[in-house]
């Protein structure tokens, strides 16, 4: 059966921010299915086809003006810093235009940061719940007053229309996007080649301050490892704190300084992601699947998933299990495939400088 890849098209505007514009090309790139043909293809844009200056002295050069969102199935927005959007929340209205009309056609419309300021610039998120980088809150709210802000997440997935907070938590919602669109096991592979968390939560919180540890020994990486390998069992907080040589009041400070999270929290975090990777990639029943996610019943599970995202453990294994996304998590990174090597993204970039 012949594969036809997804469309995307980054829309790079004046000030676009180099490390969110070349994050959709790095983590969709990487996605690949069971027979590793990619998944999507990337392509960059600008108005009129023209260069624009990134934050960080270089020109981008792209291959295509903004008819290309007339044509892709997901339009992104880089964060941008300095121009319009976020000086005085305006936008040029052949983007405004463009963007509308992708949406009304039913393309998918995500922002990186604060591409946000461009998406709200142009009507797309009046109403809507929305994020960007929790540094720029203050001058997002006064600019677009009628947006349902929340600064405080990594990213919101709101239906046709996404945005994340800063920098990295541009590839979270990349890699949600491609774990949505093809399941767990897709997304794992990407995020292995990315060399990248394969799942933070969408709800996480965006800033946590955490000191350095001063020694590796102080820190508590290794319970952790240690407990994720005994999900399935009662761990309990006196048990966490002896295998990392504590007393249990030391233990919870240095797990919530080096986690954001307290033992209890992030336990019940793990195992939630656990049973969602269960149900996913493996055919076990949900009452297994709860216990070896260590809720131990499947009302616990079922309880733990529709307050976290609203539906059933049988209904979430619906919407997951994608007939031929199996590319194994645990597998080595793939061959690269036949043929010419895959563009970066339709863009070519130019030092401001010798």
């Amino acid at each position: 059966m012949t594969l036809v890849p997804h469309r995307i098209g980054v829309l790079a505007l004046d000030g676009v921010v180099g490390l969110d514009l070349g994050t959709p090309a790095q983590v969709f790139g990487a996605a690949r299915d069971a027979d590793r043909r990619p998944l999507y293809t990337v392509d960059t844009c600008t108005p009129g086809g023209r260069p624009v200056r990134s934050s960080a002295g270089f020109r981008v050069l792209p291959d295509h003006g903004l008819d290309l969102l007339a044509t892709v199935d997901t339009v992104v927005l880089p964060g941008l810093h300095g121009s319009a959007p976020m000086t005085d929340g305006t936008i040029d209205p052949a983007v405004t235009a463009a963007l509308r009309a992708a949406y009304q056609r039913g393309a998918r419309i995500m922002s990186i940061c604060t591409g946000a300021f461009a998406l709200a610039a142009a009507g797309l998120l009046d109403g809507l719940p929305a994020t960007t980088h929790w540094a720029y809150a203050d001058r997002f709210r006064r600019l677009h007053p009628t947006v349902d802000l929340d600064p405080d997440v990594l990213f919101i997935d709101a239906g046709r229309v996404l945005t994340s907070a800063g920098v990295a938590a541009g590839i979270d919602l990349c890699l949600h996007v491609v774990r949505s669109d093809h399941g767990s096991a897709v997304a794992n592979g990407a995020a292995r080649r990315c060399v990248v968390p394969p799942w933070r939560d969408g709800g996480q919180a965006q800033y946590i301050e955490r000191p350095v540890p001063r020694t590796p020994a102080s820190g508590t990486s290794a319970t952790r490892q240690w407990a994720r390998q005994r999900l399935h069992e009662p761990v309990t907080l006196r048990e966490l704190a002896a295998h990392a040589r504590m007393s249990v009041r030391t233990f919870t400070r240095h797990f919530r300084s080096e986690t954001g999270l307290s033992p209890a929290q992030w336990l019940l975090q793990q195992r939630t992601d656990h049973a969602r990777l269960l149900l996913e990639t493996t055919d076990l029943s949900v009452e297994q699947v709860a216990r070896r996610a260590g809720f131990g019943t499947t009302a616990a599970l079922r309880q733990r998933l529709h307050t976290r995202i609203g539906v059933s453990p049988s209904a979430y294994r619906r919407t997951f299990r994608r007939a031929g996304s199996g590319t194994r998590p645990d597998g080595p990174p793939p061959a690269p495939a036949p043929g010419p090597a895959p563009s970066s993204g339709g863009l070519r970039l130019v030092a401001e400088h010798p």
